[in-house]
Parts: C-alpha cells; structure tokens; sequence
C-alpha cells in the first residue's frame, strides 16, 4: 500500500489550485489547501474529507506563512509537495500600470511565492526530500502586450525556481516551474483578474485589442484544467521531474516561436555580441 504524500497547495479555493485539490484528494493523498479567508472554504465541496485539512493564509503576509506550515505538519507530520499557485493577473500596458498596482502584483505573484517557500523549506531540508513546484504562465516564457508587468512577476518565478533546482538538488530536494497557457479557468474573470486604472488611448492597438481579447476569449481557453490537475499530479509523483513544464500546445508554440526569433537575431547580430570579449581571449579562443 503505497505511503499518501502530503500536498501544501496555495490559492486552494478556486481555478488551478481548486482543480489541483480534487485531483489528489482522489487519489487519496492529503492536501493542505490554503485560502485567503475562511470564507472560501472549500472543505464542504469534499465532504469534510479527512485527508483535507483547510487553512487561512494571505501570502503577502510574511508571519502567517510559518503558522500555516506549522498547521501541516502538526495534522499531517510532513509537506512533500508544495504547490505555489496563489496569484492574479494584471491588464494594462507597462506605462499604465501605477507602481501601487504594480507592487500589489509583486506581493502576490513573487513575494507570496518567496513567503511560503522559505517557511516550508526546512521541514524538506530536516527530511532531505520534497518538491517544490511554482506556478508560472505562459507570459513568463514570452512576453505579450499588455501583460507586462504580469509577465514580469512570472518571468521572476521561472528564475526563482531555476535557482532553486541547483541549490535543493544536492540536499535532494525537486523545484519544477509549470507554466500553463490559456486554460478555462476563472482567470479572465474580474475575480482573478485585475485591469489598469489608467487608460492610454496610444495603446489602443495593441493593449486596447488584448482587453478585447480577454473578454471575449474568458471561458473559452484551449486548456482544460482537469487535464492539468492530471498532469501535475503526474509531475508530483515524478523520481526525476523537469526544471521547466510547459503545458499546453499554445504555451510550446509561443516559446518554440521566441527561441527561433532569438536564435535568427543572435545570427544576424554574432559579430557584435562576440566582438566585446577583451583581446586577450579572443586570441585565446583562436589558438584554441
């Protein structure tokens, strides 16, 4: 009979984190399943399920982070997997964002993440395994107007979690960073997401048409979200997982599409990127 992992799963009381908890709850794993109140409390849509265990905690606010593990490991004796999935999405071109709206995003989609990973870490390091996965975007492998500063919170977990990996490998601990595409979440919906106060009419074109897109395109994503539970479940129970988990073909074509644009410019511009070696290895590169 296999031993159930423990999941510590964040932004558990809707989209991703929702789907996440069904999927290993059915399986017969525990989860830890983090809310910003007890108001959402997702354990009645389970039926009180012992393997559940609900608790409050706000990301951004540093102090919770500990008590909130501290609760898991007190029920369950053990985290394996933590699931940062707490975040929202911000609209707007860079120049409309406020840097109160900016920093609001950060606190969630960086700050939050940093939080509860620094308060679960030494109950993975005192047990030399585990896995962290983060939530990223596909906005994090390549950028799109009018999701700037949202892509750059993202952008800000996939080197997070690049770093992670090197550092936790040796204490043999996991760091994944799934990226999901468009999924038919709730992420388009004022609930999730979040639009610039200010309005530039010179955007319009470009950050104008991406808020047209964002609300005709809500509830009609590609991705399917149980599908990703799946997967991520699949990822969780993984002896070897990858660094990096694009999911959804959109999220590939789009990163496939930057790379060959990168690796064209990188071609067109090679004499200039080589030409700022000093000489002296330049000259040794030659006689090598």
């Amino acid at each position: 009979m296999k031993t159930p992992k423990t999941w510590f799963i964040t932004g558990a009381s809707r989209g991703f984190g929702l789907e996440i908890t069904k999927a290993v709850l059915a399986t017969g794993d525990q989860v830890v399943a983090t809310v910003r109140s007890k108001a959402a409390d997702p354990a009645a849509q389970f039926g009180n399920d012992p393997n559940l265990l609900v608790v409050a905690l706000d990301v951004t606010n540093e102090a919770q982070a500990p008590e909130a593990a501290q609760q898991a490991i007190d029920r369950f004796g053990k985290i394996d997997i933590l699931l940062n999935n707490a975040g929202y999405g911000l609209l707007g071109a860079v120049e409309e964002a406020s840097a109160g709206e900016v920093r609001n995003n950060y606190e969630v989609n960086v700050f939050g993440t940093l939080n509860v990973t620094r308060a679960v870490l030494p109950f993975m390091r005192a047990k030399r395994s585990g896995h962290i996965i983060n939530i990223s975007s596909v906005g994090g492998l390549s950028a799109y107007f009018g999701w700037g500063v949202y892509g750059s919170t993202k952008f800000a977990i996939e080197g997070l979690t690049e770093a992670l990996a090197q550092e936790l490998a040796p204490l043999g601990i996991h760091a994944t960073v799934v990226a999901p595409g468009f999924f038919r979440t709730d992420f388009l919906d004022r609930s999730s997401l979040t639009r610039t106060a200010n309005v530039i009419d010179d955007y319009a074109q470009t950050v104008g048409a991406m808020r047209d897109f964002a609300t005709q395109a809500n509830k009609k994503q590609p991705g399917d979200p149980k599908k990703l539970a799946q997967a991520l479940i699949k990822l969780g129970n993984s002896d070897n997982p990858p660094v990096h988990l694009p999911l959804g073909s959109d999220t590939l074509e789009r990163f496939r599409a930057k790379t060959a644009a990168f690796e064209k410019e990188i071609g067109e511009w090679y004499e200039v990127i080589t030409g700022t070696d000093h000489d002296d290895v330049a000259a040794t590169k030659e006689l090598a």
